[in-house]
């Protein structure tokens, strides 16, 4: 009964990271297709959304299905309650990789301004996403507290690049003002990633809560 019960766990555990690696692919695209105005590369990445949805329903109904035939109890309780948070979390990620991707698939533009997008530090705000991304997908696989907890600490350079965008933009659509449309899509882009990095920063939570039966939740790093 218990290797039966390892084996389920296991198999969740793999049908979360078969999620984390799409969700991942999806902000890299999505990336991919903002910083070079891709509108083909914008409409995979919307059509993929829909097994970001299907893979959601598949694992919350998994972890139903686990927890009415084993009522774990511990630390199995802890891994599959965190499970349910993470698979929720990284949906909602898929979900503003696609909200990127419809901006740049129905923007009526077809030259970016480089310098704009280097002042902006766009494509670093990105990186960050998807090093945190990859990151907490190695801590959740590895069970590794320590590297999920130094995540969180990551997601302050995504709160000062979304809070400078504004500015930025408003002044560059002051000097273009054709550009007014765009620079308003491009704005929703900048609070899709911050957002971003709250689920992830929710995400690093779940992972210190299953392995060390912590609360990070509404603590301060230092407490």
């Amino acid at each position: 009964m218990v290797k039966f019960v390892d084996s389920e766990l296991e198999q969740l555990k793999r049908e979360v990271s078969q999620m984390w690696t799409l969700v991942y692919n999806q902000i890299e695209q999505a990336r991919d297709a903002v910083m070079g105005l891709d509108r083909t590369l914008a409409q995979q990445v919307i059509v993929r959304e829909r097994r970001v949805d299907a893979f959601e329903l598949k694992i919350d109904s998994d972890v139903e299905d686990f927890i009415a035939l084993f009522t774990p109890v511990a630390v199995d309780l802890r891994f599959v309650l965190a499970i349910l948070k993470i698979n929720g979390d990284l949906e909602r990620i898929g979900d503003y990789a696609d909200g990127i991707a419809r901006f740049i698939r129905d923007a009526e533009t077809d030259v970016l301004d480089q310098e704009l997008l280097e002042q902006l530090q766009l494509g670093a705000m990105f990186s960050r996403v998807l090093t945190m991304l990859g990151e907490l997908q190695q801590a959740f696989q590895n069970e590794n507290a320590a590297l999920a907890t130094a995540v969180l600490s990551q997601d302050d350079f995504l709160d000062q690049i979304n809070k400078a965008s504004s500015a930025i933009l408003a002044d560059y659509a002051r000097n273009h003002p054709d550009s007014i449309p765009f620079c308003l899509g491009l704005g929703g882009v900048f609070r899709k990633l911050e957002r971003t990095g709250d689920h992830l920063t929710n995400i690093a939570e779940e992972i210190v809560f299953y392995i060390d039966a912590k609360v990070l939740k509404h603590c301060s790093l230092e407490g």
